[in-house]
């Protein structure tokens, strides 16, 4: 070993026991454990502190959702039930002495750093921002097979491509995990607002105490509420377009993306998105949007793919009035992930704001999303002179027949006037087999009957809840049926 990588390997190990505190302290450090946990803990920390399972486990999602914090809260937990501090390593990869190190170079300097380099066995390693480093699944994977005593736990911001990697490469060897931004169930459960929600015993599950409340706090969800450092600092809500454009929006689209996919004209990237995201909802085709942004069909198709890869935005594809699927794709909607980042781009929105409309649908929307179901379309059809839409379909794969729909609205005035849903009424007569109609209101239930179905009227906020509510639980029912919990 030469005098400079000697020199660098000292630099790296020092860096290490900076980086992991609860080697000498024997806790993480304050600053973590003062910050509130994700409701997702619960179902992420089975499955690191399971060793005797020989999977790594690939925690996934965008920027500043809060996977460190959950790492470093799953460390104090390890702690806690009882394992030794100095069996749990912290790297994180995007740290620039790190480069162009391998994950095993980087575990044995840890280990000599702990003046244990040859001892191999009971150690939780944690690689944080691990899509930094080149053919990482390749890497992992060699030390899950490895070491068999050892649990390996990566996390990245490029959920898409991570996850396209960790199943080409790790099957069998990883375990994945997806940690969205906050849901509107999460928020509420963040803000301790729980009280607000009520059980309801007809219609839905839920219900509020107060109506207006509830609509305020659903408001400031769509506009802060992404993202947990936002939720708790009214420094960071009074500028959010310093804190989520800058840290958030900038960092994917200036450094994420160029990164991982050599993305070269990275203004024309941006001003596509500043495009989309001031349209959230709206429905685009290639040549409109080629036309409207400067940019090549080409060109488009990658730069889409790509602010998909990166967790920014949804494409969400169209069905016609038979809920049949398009020969070719001519057009399609676009929502945000999360109604948040328009905020940071524009400017927040309020009650009877002209976007609030289609925020709403953005927000509801994003709570199938972030909740990991994608398997849903949106009806739009022309047929002489007629046109309609319907905002939110779900298709049997195996019939090829819609079994449920949802209209998203921010008023009350179908609760009385049910008739005027035009739209909603043409896919009900052409498709039979509809088993659940939802449509969303301002304030308002109600149920209204049809000869073969009912119209179910909820509060869009109660809405949101309920969705995000039920996917959560859903996702906790499923992670311990794979875990044998």
């Amino acid at each position: 070993m030469s005098r400079f990588e000697g020199q660098l390997k000292e630099q790296m190990i020092r860096r290490m026991s900076i980086d992991n505190p609860w080697w000498i302290s024997g806790n993480i450090a304050e600053d973590y454990k003062g910050l509130p946990e994700r409701v997702y803990l619960s179902e992420f920390y089975p499955l690191v502190f399971d060793r005797s399972v020989r999977r790594a486990v690939i925690l996934m999602g965008p920027r500043r959702v809060g996977k460190t914090v959950m790492i470093f809260h799953a460390i104090s937990k390890l702690i806690e039930d009882g394992i030794d501090p100095h069996k749990i390593i912290y790297i994180s990869i995007d740290t620039p002495i790190y480069n162009n190190h391998s994950l095993e170079a980087l575990f044995d300097y840890a280990k000599e750093a702990l003046k244990q380099r040859d001892n191999n066995d009971g150690y939780y390693v944690f690689f944080d921002e691990i899509q930094y480093l080149k053919d990482w699944e390749v890497h992992l994977k060699s030390l899950v097979d490895t070491y068999r005593n050892v649990k390996f736990v990566a996390s990245g911001s490029a959920a898409a491509a991570l996850k396209m990697k960790s199943n080409e490469s790790g099957a069998g060897r990883f375990t994945d995990f997806m940690l969205p931004p906050l849901t509107f169930y999460e928020y509420i459960n963040l803000q301790k607002l729980d009280s607000i929600i009520v059980d309801r015993e007809t219609l839905v599950p839920y219900d509020t105490i107060n109506m207006d409340e509830l609509n305020r706090h659903f408001i400031n969800y769509i506009n802060y509420g992404g993202y947990p450092e936002v939720v708790f600092s009214e420094k960071i809500r009074s500028n959010p377009g310093l804190y989520i454009k800058n840290d958030i929006i900038d960092k994917v689209l200036l450094r994420d993306l160029p990164s991982l996919y050599g993305i070269t004209d990275i203004q024309e990237l941006n001003k596509l998105f500043v495009h989309i995201a001031f349209r959230s909802g709206n429905e685009f085709s290639y040549e409109k949007l080629a036309t409207e942004s400067g940019i090549k069909k080409e060109i488009l198709k990658k730069y889409l793919e790509y602010l998909e890869a990166a967790f920014l935005i949804k494409v969400v594809n169209r069905i016609d009035q038979n809920a049949k699927h398009m020969q070719r794709v001519t057009s399609f909607k676009i929502y945000l992930t999360n109604p948040s980042l328009r905020c940071a781009l524009f400017s927040p929105i309020d009650n009877d704001d002209d976007f609030m409309g289609s925020m709403v649908e953005t927000a509801i929307f994003a709570q199938w999303i972030q909740g990991g179901k994608s398997d849903f379309y949106y009806a739009n059809w022309v047929k002489g002179r007629e046109k309609g839409e319907v905002d939110i379909v779900w298709v049997d794969q195996a019939t090829q027949k819609a079994f449920s729909l949802a209209e998203i609205k921010w008023t009350d005035r179908y609760v009385e006037n049910p008739t005027e849903l035009k739209s909603l009424y043409r896919f009900l007569e052409n498709n039979q087999d509809i088993r659940k109609i939802i449509v969303t209101t301002k304030t308002q239930f109600g149920l209204y009957h049809l000869p073969n179905g009912n119209i179910l009227f909820v509060p869009s906020a109660i809405y949101a809840y309920w969705i995000s509510a039920f996917l959560f639980k859903n996702k906790k029912r499923e992670l311990l049926y794979t875990t044998g919990g």
